[in-house]
């Protein structure tokens, strides 16, 4: 860059961990900085002592170091050249390609006035059953997964990433592995997707608290498309434990006093900041966001957790089901806010039912479940409601099943008809005409009479002994 007009000092007064302090005049917070050729950045301005945060950290730093003051926050040029394109935590290209032109724009700004907002109601399909059949996503709704670390988080963020209907999908991954990065790279470019796909990447190999400007980066894309050029727009965040964790370190570094699990004061707020910029404009854009947060052993009670629970609108759940071998969407403890605006009137007008129906049918199985591990006799119903939650399982609720939303309703119905009678699934009489099929007598129930039968004989035989004794 050139140093022309640039604010130089060689002064540090006071060095940390990641940060260093010196006096300077003419400062504004947030801006961006050069420390002895690392990107730093003002986080704290006391008078004329300015504290800078060292993404690097100040390792081999000296005190006579040159620190060179940009005059500016960081910003992204935003505009259509940004389309399929990679880049990292500043907003730098990293396809080799030349860095595209456009308006700049200072990350971070202010959320959206909430009363400026329209009413989320537009429907997002994402092909996968578990979310667009029992949860259905809205346009400007705010939803993460909830995904213990061993699951496969992102190869289903890059599902949603193809399968959306959106406009535009903009990718913000934190801290990911070479792996996951050039799974992402693989998948996008395969598919030929990469026209509707940008992507801002900070891996492993990067500064850890480099992982604090990719939301902001990859929601400043997000407001142009969506405000500028009238666009869905769905964000996908992951992961947001690792941002968190950056979060952490800094405040740590800094010598704040921790809250609880080590987290920051502000966490709720820092959240909350990337989280409120959702939102359904009246002119016809929206940003939808999708995020990850990744659980340590299942622990939803930490903060991270417990504080994106009180911000987003629901939850998906990711659950591994042994009896097919598969990841699931968990019907029990997943959750859609908003569902309810565009399940029926959007969909189709059975879609409440049979979401009702199938994920009450799945309760009941689960109870069979916990009476066949406990040594109880199962029913010829229990028998049959646990035949439906392996076939519900393995087409509607696993991940990799990839179909439209009125195919996953006959796929219900077709498992309704196969496993129970019309009065057992409790669907109003107009759908059950509109869509009931009759279908052969399934295995398990035929099964179960040859067994009540042979039972039967058994006990009139023995019956026969007593008298003749």
């Amino acid at each position: 860059m050139s140093l022309a007009f640039k604010k130089i000092y060689t002064n540090i007064s006071h060095i940390t961990k990641a940060t260093c302090t010196l006096r300077a005049i003419g400062i504004s917070n947030e801006e961006l900085a050069m420390v002895d050729g690392k990107y730093a950045q003002v986080v704290k301005i006391i008078g004329n002592e300015v504290t800078l945060q060292i993404f690097e950290g100040t390792e081999g730093i000296p005190k006579n170091a040159e620190v060179i003051f940009f005059g500016k926050a960081p910003s992204l040029k935003v505009g259509r050249e940004l389309s399929g394109r990679w880049f990292n935590a500043y907003g730098i290209s990293i396809d080799g390609k030349h860095e595209p032109d456009g308006m700049e724009v200072e990350i971070g700004g202010a959320s959206v006035n909430p009363v400026r907002r329209k009413q989320p109601a537009e429907f997002i399909a994402t092909g996968i059953a578990g979310i667009d059949l029992n949860n259905a996503l809205v346009t400007g709704q705010k939803i993460p997964f909830f995904a213990d670390s061993d699951q496969p988080y992102n190869q289903i963020m890059a599902m949603v990433a193809l399968r959306a209907q959106a406009d535009k999908i903009i990718l913000g991954g934190m801290g990911l592995t070479n792996d996951d990065y050039l799974y992402y790279r693989n998948v996008f470019e395969n598919a030929g997707a990469m026209n509707r796909i940008i992507s801002f990447i900070n891996t492993t190999e990067d500064p850890a608290v480099e992982r604090l400007l990719i939301p902001d980066m990859a929601l400043t894309a997000a407001e142009y498309f969506a405000v500028q050029e009238k666009e869905k727009v769905l964000v996908l965040l992951t992961d947001m434990t690792l941002y968190c964790d950056a979060l952490s370190i800094v405040s740590n570094r800094m010598d704040q006093i921790p809250s609880r699990d080590s987290m920051p004061g502000s966490l709720y707020s820092d959240l909350a900041r990337i989280y409120e910029k959702a939102a359904q404009f009246p002119d016809g854009g929206s940003i939808t966001i999708i995020s990850v947060t990744s659980l340590s052993g299942g622990d939803i009670t930490h903060s991270i957790p417990d504080n994106t629970g009180y911000i987003t609108e629901g939850q998906l759940f990711l659950k591994r089901d042994t009896d097919i071998g598969k990841v699931i969407i968990d019907p029990f403890r997943s959750l859609s806010r908003l569902k309810q605006l565009v399940i029926g009137k959007q969909t189709r007008g059975d879609h409440a039912q049979v979401m009702n129906a199938a994920v009450r049918l799945y309760a009941d199985a689960m109870n069979a479940h916990t009476k066949r591990e406990n040594g109880f006799d199962l029913t010829e119903y229990d028998q049959r409601t646990l035949a439906f939650a392996k076939e519900y399982a393995r087409l509607l609720l696993a991940v990799d099943i990839n179909v439209r939303v009125d195919h996953m309703l006959d796929t219900a119905w077709e498992l309704f008809s196969q496993y129970f009678k019309k009065e057992e699934v409790g669907i109003k009489q107009q759908w059950i005409q509109a869509y009931w099929k009759d279908q052969p007598r399934n295995k398990v129930e035929i099964n179960q009479e040859v067994n009540h039968e042979h039972l039967g004989r058994m006990n009139i035989s023995f019956r026969n002994k007593e008298v003749e004794q």
